[in-house]
């Protein structure tokens, strides 16, 4: 039995701590399971205590992405792909999770808007709490304490650096973002994001079928040119979002956008209920395309209401495959799926199918709930397929969707809100450089609106100011959190403690060729399998974790990236010893060039040069895909005694088309070939033209 009363909270937001749930499992691996909470809030918190054999006596705090609210994400079959008890079992920890202060989209009654709360206070209490559980669990708590998370754990695992002086030692996060304000601030923080997503949002809408020309010219052996046979307006939007800092080489991203209209479903009403006047300005006044240019808007407006046909869980695609094989609906099976698992249960009625539409864009839709017991509630079409929409929303949308709705209730279909919101980066300015192509010579090129605050769940500005070690990963590729994000704690801590302070205590190092979440559940492209551009990025964040762990507990500097920052990209040396970093560095060729036309029968010579970089390891595995279709028939084990790698081999192409030769290879620490775990990958493709 856990002993909760003579724990002495410490912030006085929280009631005394409770248990609700004391028991074994043995799933995803054998562990103590604890769930409770804190009287009088809406924070919750699952504590995982692997067997006392397999405890180092450190505790591991991973942060959930994008606005948290779930205290269970890393302890199932989700948490092992994005690093859960298994993985910080291995690097000795018990592991801790927290609803980061509030439950699903909503925020606590008690606490309100107040970011502090959600941003770190419920987080720091929860690891407290749990070293005087672990006590008694191991008979002594953790001698050190770690906080880590991607993408909006990312954005808060600083911040409980920060204000939680005593409870962390160390922080890892990755993908993450924000501004910088002073030490101590309350606010709610404005994020690049929003303006960000608008503009990327707008390109896919705009550029329709022709993205497929943009991502074949900057693909390997493409022609470089993305704005080839764009119109005016298209090529102008295409080049504003790379100015912001959109990753040149993952436009297949925009294509196919992995869930990055979240951001929208989940702000749109917070965004028009404070800041309406844009909203009303787009369509009414000069300045604004949905005045001066209403047809490259207005073509695509949606403004209807109708009848819904049915709704849908996730369990109805499983029960009734057949019923959902209409034409257009192939990708909403998968992006249905994946709502319902989420929300916690496939029960969940995550979309509605609406007929007698017509035409129009559909993603980024609102759909109001006009008629029947859910009437007034407001949600968004976060993915769209035939006539189907699965949507999400804010606060009470976010937790029902679309429960107490019926067969024949009434909906507004409207994306007036969305056509505004895709030009929303235009007027809506921030100080971050990325942005000062929209104010040459210190004047905005468009009427301005105040930039928009993010919900209170993304917490406050960063400071920079901690003790404590921090390393820092960010994604080369990485179409949610864009390079220029990646740089932000950067500037915070050296702004605190200058160049050489900042070094004593931070990181920074790039992932190349890696996005936002694992290829595993990303889309291919129509002509390469997405393994073929992107990599797991998993093995290089759990050796990171155990570079930071030498760096705290044994004083062994963390290998840091060099790197070059110009016109919003993050620009790598091309070789190793250069670069750093821990990942591989790899060059393909195909007859020697990045591009190579031959005959149907032709044998094709293909090379590899690759390096690890000093003292991050040597290589164990090299694989080959001749053809884009991401099999890796060619597969070789090395034996991890070099850094370096030259390899050829050759291919016959024996029908006509086009495609990507690639080699993946992968590099361990120690050079061990038969190791599981922390086998770091990377890859290059030459294109292959055969007539």
């Amino acid at each position: 039995m856990i002993e909760v009363e003579s724990y002495v909270v410490v912030d006085g937001f929280f009631g005394q701590p409770y248990i609700d749930r004391d028991e074994e499992r043995d799933v995803p691996a054998p562990h103590r399971n604890v769930h409770g909470g804190f009287a009088g809030t809406d924070t919750r918190f699952t504590f995982y205590f692997p067997p006392v054999e397999q405890w180092a006596g450190r505790m591991f705090h991973p942060l959930e992405g994008a606005h948290a609210g779930h205290e269970e994400a890393f302890g199932g079959g989700m948490g092992e792909l994005i690093g859960g008890l298994k993985m910080l079992t291995r690097l000795g920890g018990y592991m801790i999770e927290s609803n980061s202060g509030h439950i699903g989209d909503d925020v606590d009654p008690k606490g309100g808007d107040d970011p502090t709360i959600y941003g770190h206070r419920a987080s720091v209490e929860t690891a407290r709490f749990s070293k005087h559980v672990a006590a008694q669990v191991y008979g002594q708590a953790p001698h050190h304490s770690y906080v880590w998370g991607g993408s909006g754990g990312g954005r808060r695992s600083p911040l409980c650096l920060e204000y939680g002086a005593g409870v962390y030692d160390g922080a890892l996060p990755f993908m993450g973002g924000g501004e910088i304000a002073e030490h101590g601030t309350t606010k709610r923080i404005r994020g690049a994001q929003v303006m960000s997503f608008a503009s990327m949002f707008n390109v896919q809408r705009l550029l329709g079928p022709k993205i497929a020309d943009v991502i074949d010219a900057m693909a390997p052996g493409g022609s470089g040119d993305p704005y080839a046979g764009l119109d005016t307006h298209q090529r102008e939007e295409l080049a504003n979002l790379y100015r912001q800092g959109y990753p040149v080489g993952d436009e297949p991203m925009i294509a196919s956008p992995m869930g990055q209209m979240w951001l929208w479903t989940s702000i749109a009403d917070l965004l028009q209920e404070e800041g309406p006047e844009y909203f009303e300005a787009f369509w009414t006044r000069p300045g604004y395309v949905g005045h001066d240019q209403p047809e490259v808007v207005r073509r695509d407006l949606i403004d209807v209401t109708l009848p819904v046909k049915r709704v849908i869980r996730g369990q109805d695609l499983l029960e009734r495959p057949d019923d959902f094989k209409a034409p257009g609906t192939e990708k909403i099976v998968r992006d249905i799926l994946f709502m319902s698992m989420l929300t916690g249960t496939l029960d969940a009625p995550v979309a509605v199918e609406i007929e007698g539409i017509g035409g129009g864009y559909r993603l980024g839709t609102g759909v109001k709930v006009m008629t029947g017991a859910a009437a007034g509630r407001q949600l968004y079409a976060m993915y769209e397929g035939g006539d189907i929409f699965s949507c999400d929303g804010r606060a009470e949308a976010n937790i029902e969707r679309f429960r107490g709705v019926e067969p024949g209730d009434m909906v507004h279909v409207n994306n007036l809100a969305f056509l505004a919101f895709c030009y929303y980066y235009r007027h809506h300015v921030m100080e971050d450089p990325q942005f000062d192509f929209l104010r040459p010579a210190g004047r905005h090129i468009y009427p301005q609106h105040p930039v928009p605050l993010q919900s209170p769940l993304m917490g406050v500005s960063y400071s920079g100011q901690y003790e404590g070690k921090l390393l820092w990963v960010h994604h080369t590729h990485d179409a949610s959190l864009w390079p220029p994000q990646g740089l932000v704690y950067k500037t915070a801590v050296e702004q605190v403690r200058g160049v050489e302070g900042a070094h004593e205590r931070f990181r920074l190092r790039w992932t190349q060729n890696a996005e936002h979440i694992t290829p595993m559940v990303l889309p291919s492209g129509p002509d390469r399998a997405v393994t073929t551009w992107l990599i797991d990025y998993m093995p290089a964040i759990e050796q990171s974790l155990w570079d930071l762990i030498s760096w705290v507990e044994d004083g062994v500097e963390p290998a840091a990236t060099t790197f070059d920052f110009v016109d919003g990209q993050v620009l790598l040396p091309a070789d190793a010893a250069t670069r750093g970093g821990i990942q591989p560095v790899v060059h393909v060729s195909a007859n020697g060039a990045g591009r190579v036309e031959v005959k149907a029968g032709d044998t094709v010579t293909l090379s590899v040069r690759a390096e690890v970089p000093p003292g991050a390891g040597r290589f164990t595995r090299i694989e080959w895909d001749f053809d884009g279709s991401g099999t890796y028939p060619s597969d070789q084990k090395l034996d991890g005694s070099s850094a370096t790698l030259d390899a050829t081999t050759t291919h016959t192409y024996a029908m006509p088309g086009t495609f990507y030769a690639t080699a993946r290879v992968w590099s361990h620490r120690d050079g061990d070939p038969e190791a599981v775990f922390c086998q770091l990958a990377n890859l290059d493709s030459a294109r292959v033209v055969v007539a």
